[in-house]
């Protein structure tokens, strides 16, 4: 890739880190990093004039999470087989996922400018020739199904690296997720996590006029898996519950993480008009000093 231009649209952070293995961001630097994810979404797609800001805004305390505190990753070795392994199965929200790598140090920060560009690396839906990125994503549904068998790989090939995967509310209607669902107690996946990004709203609507979800913890401990529910915005109880993941045997975890679309910018929050619109030049502006007076 040819080196690109700091760009001022993405300045760099003393937050990005390159770092070998996991790091250990303090909260409130975790709080900081999410306020500059989120001008990096609403910069990144509005200069793209397209793009899902809504359900990338929605997960970003979730991404920093795991980048940022609890994933085992190298960003200058993305192939580590010893890494541990991110799934982004809603990957149209793949502006939240660059953005995490970027300032993990997979690759430029300045590259996030090329978002949805011509031979750019960072097209409009995630895919594997992206560094850090585990999988090719695309049609709703697969993300769960491709976590298992990661999950199964590492235990077949003796490996210890656990296996996260985030899943959309709305994507919760693929009958190959429920597939999904059945498959990993079955085959008592205890090194897989699943997160929901439980912010009810899909394309162009809230999830419950498309399809009633609810009594969405019930029908995971139906289905054998153990069951936690956190604020997605708050990073304590996000830390805590990947945390109590890690003791739990013989069966998958996942996390319903109850979250706003569009968090962070005031005309985007609870929108369905913004899961595939990008903000205009002057919504961009409103958006960036809404966030501006975060800190």
């Amino acid at each position: 890739m040819q080196s690109l231009p700091p760009n001022p649209a993405f300045p760099k952070t003393s937050l990005s880190l390159t770092g070998v293995g996991k790091q250990q961001l303090e909260t409130s630097e975790l709080s900081s990093l999410a306020t500059q994810v989120r001008r990096d979404i609403v910069t990144m797609t509005s200069l793209a004039s397209s793009g899902h800001p809504g359900g990338s805004l929605s997960a970003v305390e979730i991404l920093l999470a795991l980048y940022f505190h609890i994933l085992r990753v190298d960003p200058t070795y993305p192939g580590w087989p010893d890494r541990d392994r991110f799934i982004q199965s809603k990957a149209h929200a793949c502006p939240v996922l660059y953005s995490a790598l970027a300032r993990r140090g997979f690759f430029p920060v300045e590259e996030l400018g090329t978002f949805r560009k011509v031979n750019s690396r960072l097209q409009g839906h995630a895919h594997a020739g992206t560094p850090g990125v585990d999988m090719s994503g695309g049609s709703l549904g697969q993300g769960l199904s491709f976590g298992i068998g990661a999950a199964i790989a590492g235990r077949l090939d003796n490996r210890d690296y656990r296996v996260h995967v985030l899943l959309g509310d709305g994507e919760l209607e693929e009958g190959q997720i429920w597939e999904a669902a059945m498959a990993a107690p079955f085959f008592r996946l205890d090194n897989l996590v699943a997160i929901v990004d439980r912010n009810r709203i899909q394309n162009d609507r809230f999830t419950d006029q498309v399809m009633g979800l609810e009594p969405l913890n019930d029908r995971w401990e139906a289905f054998g898996w153990h069951v936690l529910e956190v604020n997605g915005h708050n990073f304590l109880e996000i830390l805590e519950a990947f945390s109590q993941a890690t003791k739990i045997k013989e069966q998958p975890t996942v996390i319903i993480a109850h979250t706003i679309k569009g968090k962070g910018v005031s005309f985007m929050e609870n929108n369905p008009e913004f899961h595939g619109k990008a903000a205009n030049s002057q919504q961009l502006e409103q958006a960036l000093l809404e966030l501006a007076l975060e800190n």
